[in-house]
């Protein structure tokens, strides 16, 4: 980060200070990181980074944004990939109480924004049950800022009324998600953590009903240095995916909205 950049955080983050208290001792807040530039970051979240004695950070948040974290802070991960969980939540969850109790202060840093896809009401719960005071700080979510830096709008008056975000990635498996809902035409659908069921996502929503061309935009990494975009339809999702070899990270776009991206 610049001398320039950091001189107008700090004046920032001071501005900020005067008008809204510190994070206290035996305090969590839940942090939205946004989805990967640290420029999107919001005020108040780089206020709280810097203020934390003890930092949670999970598998979405990148290098940049850490960076902020201060020399001699404890710092965490505890995220999670497919099949890859470094702590169960309920262990996050009681790690959480621990560091309250013993008067730390605590952020718990999320990629996106803590209530969306973030578990962040399950970690409130649990703080909360605990005694322990709760902040949560919004963050932009993966399917604005992703669609945003790709030019694709998640509403349109010609062509979705509405977007629904849906994950592809549930306990008892896709069969629990509302497909003809999901299927109705006037509707952008973003699916998070959807790539590994990318192919059953595709042939759920065709069955009932939403048509085989329908556009998919797929966008690997987005709002970072390295964003990919890949655009195809619900009929050739599952191939283009494998002959591109796009891994997780990724959210699916599904929509009509879809045919207004212009490559870059």
């Amino acid at each position: 980060m610049s001398d320039s950049i950091s001189e107008h955080l700090n004046a920032c983050i001071s501005a900020l200070t005067a008008r809204s208290k510190p994070l206290a001792s035996g305090q969590v807040s839940l942090v939205g990181a946004g989805p990967g530039d640290p420029e999107l970051l919001t005020l108040r979240a780089v206020k709280r980074i810097v203020e934390a004695d003890v930092v949670l950070y999970d598998n979405l948040v990148g290098p940049d944004i850490l960076s902020l974290v201060l020399p001699g802070v404890e710092c965490h991960y505890v995220g999670k990939k497919a099949a890859q969980h470094a702590l169960p939540q309920d262990d996050v969850n009681q790690w959480l109480v621990q560091l309250a109790q013993a008067g730390k202060r605590v952020v718990r840093l999320k990629g996106g924004d803590p209530f969306v896809f973030g578990r962040g009401g399950e970690e409130m719960d649990a703080l909360l049950a605990a005694g322990i005071t709760v902040e949560v700080v919004p963050g932009i979510t993966a399917a604005v800022g992703c669609a945003a830096y790709a030019g694709i709008p998640l509403t349109h008056r010609d062509w979705a009324q509405s977007v629904t975000f849906a994950t592809g990635h549930l306990k008892q498996g896709l069969n629990e998600l509302d497909w003809a809902g999901l299927s109705r035409p006037t509707q952008t659908v973003v699916f998070y953590m959807g790539m590994t069921a990318a192919g059953g996502i595709a042939e759920a929503l065709m069955t009932h009903g939403r048509a085989a061309e329908t556009p998919v935009a797929v966008i690997y990494h987005g709002t970072r240095p390295d964003q990919k975009v890949i655009i195809a339809t619900l009929e050739t999702l599952a191939k283009q995916i494998s002959a591109e070899a796009i891994k997780p990270p990724a959210l699916l776009i599904v929509g009509e909205v879809v045919r207004l991206y212009r490559p870059s």
